[in-house]
């Protein structure tokens, strides 16, 4: 008989290219690029609120132009402000974008990203009119993973049911409607844990390894979760129709 155990490191592979993507660009920000040079890149890709201020000459302050005032809403998450950014990140990905990258496939995954993303940068925008400094990160969009995880992931049978959890196919149970969801007190206690730790780490309270300094854009990662807790139903395939992920890295 054909016993198969479960790989202990299963992500597929939409997930690896893009924390491949991230990784590398920082790589090369790091060690190939020139101080000038690298703040360039950054102020060319990175979301800025000061760009969008009427109130104050930005014309020529910062590159990319009119452009970039569209791009940056997205291209700010392939940024990082260091390897200990990166790495949290990473490992956050892994663990939220890998069962959100199993049921949606990899085209609508980039897409979901690049909306959570968008989100994320939006509240930011909001809630730091005018603000000069760079926005950098792909924490918005890996909040909105974990905002689409609890539609279906804690439903019967799902990867965080512990109790009728299966080992297959656990990502493609059927999800939860947006009331329903919120009705199940499991993903109310996500949902509050959740909120709770973004307001401790955005305060300062609880800074993340390196980042002790470093302010924590807790306004994106609420923008990104709502989005995804929000949005998820648009980006959903039929479940029936899922098939098995053959794209999958052991």
């Amino acid at each position: 008989m054909d016993q198969r155990r479960e790989p202990i490191l299963n992500v597929p592979a939409v997930v690896v290219a893009l924390l491949l993507v991230l990784g590398v660009l920082h790589f090369v920000r790091t060690y190939l690029l020139s101080d000038m040079t690298d703040a360039t890149l950054v102020w060319t890709l990175a979301f800025v609120p000061a760009r969008y201020d009427t109130t104050i000459l930005t014309e020529g302050v910062y590159p990319g132009g009119t452009g970039a005032e569209i791009w940056t809403f997205v291209t700010y998450a392939l940024l990082h402000a260091d390897w200990t950014h990166y790495g949290f990140n990473a490992i956050s990905l892994m663990a939220f974008g890998t069962p959100v990258a199993r049921r949606f496939g990899a085209g609508r995954f980039l897409a979901f990203f690049a909306v959570t993303v968008a989100a994320g940068a939006l509240v930011y925008l909001m809630m730091h009119a005018g603000d000069r400094s760079p926005l950098v990160g792909a924490s918005a969009g890996i909040s909105g993973m974990m905002g689409a995880a609890a539609r279906f992931a804690f439903e019967p049978g799902g990867s965080l049911d512990m109790w009728h959890r299966q080992r297959e196919n656990a990502e493609h149970v059927p999800a939860a409607s947006l009331l329903a969801a919120l009705r199940n007190p499991r993903v109310v206690a996500f949902v509050v844990v959740w909120f709770g730790l973004n307001l401790l780490f955005g305060l300062g309270s609880l800074p993340i390894g390196g980042s002790a300094g470093q302010a924590i854009a807790w306004e994106a990662h609420v923008g990104g979760f709502f989005a995804g807790l929000l949005l998820f139903s648009a980006f959903d395939p039929p479940w029936r129709a899922l098939p098995h992920d053959d794209s999958t890295l052991h």
